[in-house]
């Protein structure tokens, strides 16, 4: 699907006629044979923009720049708490911009710190968003695992420990993304007068490198908190698992010996001292005294168990 904007009044705006900008979300194969055809862009790397498994890189063709970007994909639930990343592919041309992305996304989301005049303007916007896109990821991330940090104390279900797995695996891609989009940050600044940035773009660009490293060093912060605790979650779970079967083997012994005297002596036993005729009471005094010793049992067990520990 195509989408077209214009620049009016510093701002993108949608358009039906041909704009400065296209951006193709999921291009279908006359699409990009079209991109290809008129263009002059190569079907590789077309393709590597809708890969999402892509690294990010920035090389320079006769006619155009093309960059390749890491940034989140949009998450669902039927993701399952896994926050994946993919690769947006922009190729700058003098007189125009070209966005192709596998997954349909709002890349100019947001309000602009600046106006927006040029192209430059618009592909410096463009890598503000994906930073944005992280910190905003990140903070959804914290918040999920402060939940289930909160489950896991309380429960002994396996699923809220895979849930955090699965977080800390999607903190694993969020790093190696800010890693190489760092990589692109850089070489794009020294390729600035290549280019063709104004010092404001540099200016802006220097800020986004920034912010690139303030977000790869607060993933970096939250992966080793959960790799740090994910040990001691998994230690929670069998402690609590332990702690119950102590309680559910002291329930078991409870029984079990009045269980034992019952089939050793019987309710007979009772009838014979307080004499048959009166079974109803000798029936009433059984289950007194096995009730009696199942729970002196019971809390002798806990008692003891102070000294197992």
């Amino acid at each position: 699907m195509r989408t077209r904007f214009n620049l009016e009044n510093g701002k993108l705006v949608p358009t039906d006629e041909p704009g400065l900008v296209d951006v193709y979300a999921s291009p279908t194969e006359m699409e990009i044979a079209d991109l290809v055809g008129k263009l002059n862009i190569d079907r590789h790397n077309i393709d590597s923009a809708l890969d999402p498994d892509e690294n990010g890189r920035l090389e320079f063709e006769p006619d155009h720049l093309v960059l390749i970007i890491k940034r989140p994909r949009n998450y669902s639930s039927k993701d399952d708490f896994f926050f994946r990343v993919t690769s947006v592919g922009v190729f700058l041309f003098a007189d125009r911009m070209v966005v192709v992305m596998r997954d349909e996304m709002a890349i100019f989301d947001g309000k602009s710190s600046f106006p927006l005049r040029t192209l430059h303007d618009v592909l410096i916007r463009l890598i503000y968003s994906t930073i944005s896109h992280f910190i905003g990821h990140l903070k959804v991330i914290n918040m999920i695992s402060e939940e289930l940090e909160d489950k896991i104390n309380k429960s002994l279900e396996n699923k809220y420990l895979l849930n955090m797995f699965t977080l800390e695996k999607s903190l694993v891609y969020f790093l190696n993304a800010t890693t190489f989009n760092a990589m692109v940050f850089e070489k794009l600044k020294n390729s600035a007068p290549k280019i063709g940035f104004t010092k404001e773009n540099i200016e802006f660009l220097d800020d986004i490198i920034i912010e690139n490293a303030q977000c790869h060093t607060l993933t970096q912060t939250y992966s080793n908190i959960l790799s740090g605790l994910m040990n001691a979650r998994a230690s929670l779970i069998s402690n609590n698992l332990n702690v119950m079967m102590k309680n559910l083997n002291a329930l078991v012994l409870a029984v079990a010996i009045p269980t034992f005297f019952t089939g050793l002596g019987g309710m007979s036993e009772f009838s014979a001292i307080i004499g048959i005729g009166n079974w109803p009471l000798a029936y009433a005094l059984f289950v007194l005294v096995m009730l009696l010793v199942g729970i002196i049992i019971y809390y002798l067990i806990k008692y003891l168990e102070r000294f197992w520990r």
